[in-house]
């Protein structure tokens, strides 16, 4: 478990088994219960919160990591791997964090 994986996870109602792009630091994955996610998402809104994904993440259709609804859920609610993000796409994430939490760029 690693930052920058896509995961299945399996989330209370109404969101259900969706993607999940893992943001936590590698070395918390190890000893921390909670990972930190942000949801993938079919319905773009076109934001700079928003980093856009699909075939090259592993992804059936085109999609977007929304970093403006981070969440923090139980590791065990991940339930597969499916893909891990580029380092450009990566990048891109950590720009659209950035924003989402009015950082410095």
């Amino acid at each position: 478990m690693r930052r920058g994986e896509v995961w299945w996870a399996k989330l209370p109602s109404p969101a259900g088994r969706r993607p999940v792009l893992l943001l936590s630091r590698d070395e918390a994955d190890v000893v921390r219960q909670l990972v930190t996610v942000a949801p993938i998402t079919t319905r773009p809104r076109r934001i700079p919160t928003e980093v856009r994904l699909g075939a090259g993440a592993g992804l059936r259709k085109a999609c977007v990591a929304a970093l403006d609804t981070v969440t923090t859920i139980p590791k065990q609610t991940l339930t597969r791997p499916i893909s891990v993000l580029s380092p450009e796409r990566l990048r891109a994430v950590d720009r659209a964090l950035k924003f989402a939490l009015g950082l410095r760029q």
